[in-house]
C-alpha cells in the first residue's frame, strides 16, 4: 500500500533536506583536465573551510586528493579567479603546478614530495596573481597569466602573461621570471601553445569592455629562446567576443564568436557548422573552456541554447551527437587526451559529477566526484521550463520548481508561497542542476523559479543585450513579471512571494523591494547597492567600468548612477528584509550595506544584516551557508506566516 498523502500548510511540511545537508553538497568539481593519461580537477570542502581541493584520479580508478588541507587550490586573478593548475607527466612522473589560495604563490608539486614555490611573494598591494598556466613540453618552464599590483588601490595593477621556471630560482627573485607580452590589454587569457611549438593565442581586452562585450584573438610567433614576436589580431573587436581559442591537432587555429550574434566555431577565420545556439558563454573566470579540439579531428563541445550539453562535432560533415546519459547541464570546463574527452555533467537530480566520454564509442560515464543521494531522491524538486511574456511582449527565460514533497500536499484552498532567484552575474544564467538550497525550500513546501532576466546568457547575444544601459529596469520587471504570472495562473500565492539573490542578484533583489510592491519580503546577499560608491574605487578592476555599459556611460548619464541606485530609494522599502555579507567581500563590500543601512536607520522596517568573518564574495564555509539558510527560511516563515519544524529563529530589527 502507497503512503498516506498528509494535508500540510504550505511551508510547514518536515524535510529530511536541513541546511546542513544543503551546505555539505555546494558547489562541484571544477578544472577538469589530463596529466598523463590520469584526470584531475579541483572540487569544493566547505566543511574544510572551504577550500577547493585538487583531487586525482588514478588509473585503476581510485581518487584522492593530491594534497592535504589546507592546501586550497584557487586563484584571485580578476578576483573571480581562473584555472589555478596544470599538469604533465616527465621522465615518467607526475608534474603538476598550482596556485595556492593564501599566498596566490604558484608551486610546483610531484607525488610523494612537497610542494615547493616557484613565485615570490609581492612586497606591493595585494600581491602577485597567476592563473590559466600551460607547461610547454620542451620548456622547464610554466607559461600563464601574471597579475601584479603596482600599488594599493585595487585598480593599481598590470596582466601580462609570463614564462616562470620551473627550478624555483623566482621564488626568491621576481626578475628571474620571463614576461612574454606587451601589456598591451588590460586583461589576457593564458597563452595556448600550437602543436609545433611554433604560434602561441591568447585573448586580450580593455576597460570598458567585458569580455562579453568585445575580445580581440592575438597571434604570435614563438622564437627559438621562448620569446613572443610579432603578437597580431585575428579576430575580435569591440563588437565582437571571442570567448575561448585553441590549437587543432594539424595546427589550425579554432575559436568561438559572437560576431553572428551567437557564440559559433570558427576554424582559421571560416565558421564551422554555424547555428543559432551558443557553443560559448561569459568568461568570468580566466581558462574556461566550452571546446577542445580531438586528435581525431572532431572537436568536443558544449552547446545548446539556455543549458549547454557535451557534444561532438563533426567539423566536415556538421554532424554533432550529443553523450547520451542523465545530464542537462555541463559546467564550461572540457579537457581532451586521445579519443578521451572528460567534462563536469549535472541534470535535475544530481549535482555536477565527472563524466568521461569515449568519443569512438560513444559511450559516457562517470569517472569521479559521483553523486551521491544525501535524502531520498523522492525529495528533489521537478523543475519546469517555461517562458514567461514581460513587457512590449518580450520572451522571460525561468525554470519553475513548485513544491514537492511524496508525503504532503497543501490544503486544497490555498496556494503555495514562491521565491523568485535572481541569478548573479549580471551577465549569467541559472543552472538546470539538482541544487539543494532549493530543495531545502521545496520540501517544505515553499516554490522557487529562477529567472534568466533580460541580460542573461545562454540565449544569444540579442537577449544579453537586453540589460545594456537597463540594469535595476529590465531584470526588475522580468522577475516580476514571472512573479505576478505565476499568481496569476494560480500556481503561487500573490500575497506571498519573495525575492532573493546574491550579488548582481542581490542588486535586483534590493531594486525590487524599492521600486515595486511585488514581493512582502527579500533576501539580499553581498549586493550592489550604490553605483555612486561601487563604480569609483569600491569594486575590483575586472568590473570598476561594467556599469558603463549595465547603466550608461558615467560621462553622459551621471544621474543615472544615483537614480538606480538602491541605496537611493531606501525611504521607500516597507518590506522586511534579510541582508546577508561576507566582511572579506573585495567585490561588493560591507560598505554597500552599511550605507543603505544607515539610509534605513529609524524607519520602522523590519530586518536582519548578517555578517561573517572571513568570506568573501560568495559563501564557501559550510558553517556560513547553514546559517543564511535557516536565516532566510525563518525570514519567510515570519512574513509568510508559517511555523516550519527544527528552524532557528531570526530576530527581526527594525
Amino acid at each position: 500500500m502507497g503512503e498516506t498523502v498528509r494535508t500540510l500548510a504550505y511551508g510547514e511540511w518536515p524535510s529530511p533536506i536541513d541546511a546542513a545537508t544543503a551546505a555539505a553538497h555546494d558547489g562541484g568539481p571544477e578544472f577538469v583536465g589530463f596529466v598523463g593519461d590520469e584526470v584531475w580537477w579541483t572540487e569544493p570542502r566547505p566543511a574544510e573551510g572551504g577550500r577547493r581541493a585538487l583531487v586525482r584520479r588514478h588509473a585503476d580508478g581510485t581518487e584522492e586528493p593530491a594534497l592535504p588541507a589546507p592546501w586550497n587550490v584557487r586563484s584571485r586573478v580578476i578576483e573571480y579567479g581562473g584555472r589555478p593548475w596544470a599538469g604533465t607527466v616527465r621522465d615518467g612522473v607526475p608534474l603538476v603546478v598550482f596556485v595556492n589560495f593564501a599566498d596566490q604563490r604558484l608551486y610546483r608539486y610531484e607525488p610523494g614530495g612537497e610542494p615547493r614555490p616557484l613565485t615570490p611573494v609581492s612586497p606591493v598591494g595585494q600581491g602577485l596573481r597567476w592563473a590559466d598556466p600551460v607547461l610547454p613540453p620542451d620548456r622547464d618552464e610554466v607559461w600563464c597569466v601574471l597579475e601584479e599590483f603596482t600599488g594599493d588601490g585595487p585598480s593599481d595593477v598590470r596582466r601580462v602573461l609570463a614564462a616562470v621556471p620551473l627550478d624555483g630560482s623566482a621564488a626568491g627573485d621576481r626578475g628571474t621570471v620571463r614576461e612574454l607580452s606587451d601589456g598591451r590589454h588590460r586583461f589576457v587569457t593564458g597563452p595556448r601553445l600550437a602543436p609545433d611549438g611554433r604560434r602561441a593565442c591568447w585573448l586580450g581586452w580593455d576597460h570598458p569592455r567585458m569580455p562579453w562585450d568585445g575580445t580581440e584573438l592575438l597571434v604570435a610567433d614563438v622564437l627559438a629562446d621562448g620569446t613572443l614576436r610579432e603578437a597580431r589580431t585575428v579576430a575580435g573587436g569591440p563588437e565582437e567576443s571571442v570567448a575561448q581559442a585553441d590549437w587543432t591537432p594539424d595546427g589550425r587555429l579554432l575559436y568561438a564568436s559572437d560576431r553572428t550574434g551567437w557564440w559559433n566555431l570558427y576554424r582559421d577565420g571560416e565558421p564551422v557548422c554555424p547555428r543559432e545556439e551558443e557553443f560559448g558563454g561569459p568568461l568570468w573566470k580566466l581558462g574556461l573552456r566550452w571546446f577542445a579540439p580531438l586528435d581525431s579531428g572532431l572537436i568536443a563541445v558544449l552547446h545548446g541554447r539556455g543549458a549547454p550539453v557535451l557534444g561532438v562535432l563533426d567539423p566536415e560533415t556538421c554532424e554533432l551527437v550529443d553523450a547520451a546519459g542523465p545530464w542537462s547541464e555541463f559546467a564550461p570546463t572540457l579537457a581532451a587526451h586521445g579519443e578521451r574527452v572528460v567534462a563536469a555533467g549535472a541534470g535535475p537530480r544530481s549535482g555536477h559529477e565527472v563524466v568521461e566520454l569515449d568519443t569512438r564509442t560513444g559511450h559516457a560515464r562517470v569517472i569521479g566526484a559521483r553523486h551521491e543521494d544525501a535524502v531520498d531522491p523522492a525529495y528533489y524538486p521537478e523543475p519546469r521550463v517555461r517562458t514567461f511574456t514581460g513587457p512590449g511582449g518580450r520572451e522571460i527565460h525561468a525554470r519553475v520548481y513548485p513544491p514537492h514533497h511524496p508525503g504532503c500536499a497543501g490544503p486544497a484552498d490555498e496556494r503555495p508561497p514562491y521565491v523568485i532567484r535572481a541569478h548573479g552575474g549580471p551577465t549569467g544564467r541559472a543552472p538546470l542542476v539538482l541544487d539543494l538550497e532549493i530543495a531545502y525550500f521545496t520540501s517544505r513546501g515553499i516554490g522557487v523559479a529562477e529567472v534568466d532576466y533580460g541580460g542573461s546568457t545562454g540565449y544569444g547575444r540579442e537577449y544579453r543585450d537586453r540589460l545594456r544601459g537597463q540594469w535595476g529596469v529590465v531584470d526588475v520587471e522580468d522577475c516580476a513579471a514571472v512573479a505576478l504570472a505565476l499568481a496569476d495562473e494560480g500556481t503561487a500565492d500573490r500575497g506571498r512571494l519573495a525575492i532573493r539573490g546574491g550579488s548582481a542578484g542581490g542588486w535586483t533583489a534590493a531594486a525590487s523591494l524599492t521600486t515595486t510592491d511585488v514581493y512582502a519580503c527579500g533576501t539580499i546577499s553581498y549586493p550592489v547597492l550604490d553605483l555612486t560608491g561601487w563604480g569609483t574605487g569600491e569594486t575590483h578592476d575586472f568590473e570598476s567600468q561594467y556599469l558603463e555599459s549595465l547603466i550608461g556611460p558615467r560621462a553622459e548619464v551621471p544621474e543615472r548612477y544615483a537614480e538606480r541606485s538602491p541605496a537611493a530609494h531606501a525611504d521607500r522599502l516597507t518590506a522586511p528584509f534579510l541582508m546577508l555579507q561576507g566582511l572579506d567581500d573585495v567585490i561588493c563590500p560591507p560598505a554597500q550595506c552599511e550605507r543603505f543601512l544607515a539610509r534605513l536607520a529609524g524607519r520602522g522596517v523590519p530586518h536582519a544584516y548578517l555578517t561573517f568573518e572571513g568570506e568573501g564574495h560568495g559563501f564557501r564555509r559550510a558553517e556560513t551557508m547553514v546559517r543564511a539558510l535557516e536565516a532566510e527560511l525563518h525570514l519567510y516563515a515570519q512574513v509568510f506566516g508559517m511555523r516550519p519544524p527544527g528552524v532557528p529563529a531570526l530576530e527581526l530589527g527594525t
